[in-house]
């Protein structure tokens, strides 16, 4: 019923890697690399270094996103603890809401009421075991009620610059007005593995036990030994069908992201999963371009109190292309303005590398100006508008 059709693979130009979101250009370059057939109403596979979609189908529609949701539960958990807001040793009172008998029928780690439970067991309750009751546990206890939970979660959505993401819930039970996509997914995905490295260490561990009770977890793919699956979340309801967001990198340090929703099967999931990522591994590769700190040119300035400033990235820049193309990769840099003015703020993008393969541009990164410059003098700005006019006339 959700055949994808072979055809082919499009690598979306990428202009910014993690700033507040992957920010993909919408003149995708076609490459001649035939895509799997996967059996999802909607996908993606993203490289996370680099952020470009190497295969995608529908990867903007909205879809409910099931357990999927409790990855923002679970990335607004883990900023409270990198922020020192609450301690995995806190222990947390289990209320009325948050009681195990509330939730029959779907995932929990079996919270009795009262229990004294400690803020590490309910945060793997929550990336482990999938457990709503965690879930609820852990919103009353950072924000006081589940209402304000649901709002800082929106706001990283907001942060993040997901435009087909809206939460209602901290479970991802069914929920009008609750939404997400697969492209989303894999940029929520990519923050957690990138913000709190911490937090995504426990979306590796197998399984928890509670309460005397061993519960797996859910993502089959990291028990798989032909491919190196580090994480993330599965999802499943009626409304939604079965998803998962999965992670694995390959022994060059390459690290993918696939994101499936809408698959029919319980094991679906994992078969549709594990094809994008050993297809993405098999076909591309990523190279890191461009090195943090490193200036790749010098330009003049304008108006400031230094005549000259260093361009480059203040974060390393990666571009993912066809395995064995590397060789024939061509680069060159534009400035956004024939030429640059002070004042300049440190990291101000002034301009982009562009990467071209066979006489087609398939890459970019933003050129951010390495230090700070500022306004000079009234006589500096005087003899510098005297310049630039005089250059004009000969332009």
């Amino acid at each position: 019923m959700f055949h994808h059709i072979a055809t082919k693979t499009k690598i979306a130009l990428i202009t910014g890697m993690l700033s507040a979101s992957f920010i993909a250009n919408a003149n995708d370059v076609a490459y001649d690399v035939t895509t799997p057939q996967i059996n999802a109403q909607t996908y993606i596979l993203m490289d996370y270094n680099s952020g470009a979609v190497l295969a995608a189908l529908n990867p903007d529609q909205r879809q409910y996103p099931a357990s999927l949701t409790k990855m923002m539960t679970s990335y607004v958990v883990g900023q409270a603890l990198k922020q020192g807001k609450i301690h995995s040793t806190d222990m947390v009172t289990i209320g009325e809401s948050a009681w195990g008998k509330n939730f029959p029928g779907s995932s929990k780690m079996f919270l009795n009421l009262n229990q004294q439970v400690s803020v590490a067991d309910l945060n793997r309750g929550i990336i482990i075991v999938s457990g709503n009751d965690a879930c609820v546990a852990m919103a009353e206890y950072i924000s006081g009620n589940t209402a304000n939970f649901i709002e800082s979660m929106n706001k990283y959505v907001r942060q993040f610059g997901l435009k087909n993401t809206n939460f209602t819930t901290v479970h991802g039970l069914d929920e009008e007005g609750q939404y997400s996509s697969a492209r989303d997914m894999a940029i929520i995905g990519s923050h957690i593995i990138h913000d709190l490295p911490e937090e995504y260490k426990i979306y590796a561990e197998k399984e928890f036990t509670f309460n005397k009770i061993k519960q797996p977890n859910r993502n089959g793919l990291l028990w798989d030994k032909t491919i190196n699956v580090d994480g993330m979340k599965t999802g499943h309801t009626d409304k939604a069908g079965y998803n998962l967001v999965a992670s694995a990198t390959n022994p060059n340090n390459m690290r993918l992201i696939s994101v499936v929703m809408g698959v029919p099967t319980y094991k679906g999931r994992e078969v549709e999963s594990k094809k994008l990522l050993q297809w993405g591994f098999a076909n591309f590769e990523t190279f890191k371009t461009l090195e943090a700190g490193k200036p790749i040119s010098e330009q003049r300035v304008y108006y400031g109190d230094e005549n000259n400033v260093q361009l480059g990235v203040l974060q390393d820049g990666f571009i993912t292309i066809p395995k064995g193309k590397n060789t024939e990769l061509k680069a060159r840099y534009e400035l956004d303005k024939k030429y640059i003015e002070a004042p300049l703020a440190k990291g101000q993008v002034v301009g982009k590398v562009v990467y071209q393969l066979d006489g087609k541009d398939v890459a970019s990164l933003n050129l951010q100006v390495m230090q700070e410059v500022k306004e000079a003098g009234i006589l500096g700005r005087v003899w510098d508008w005297l310049v630039l006019t005089i250059k004009s006339l000969f332009s």
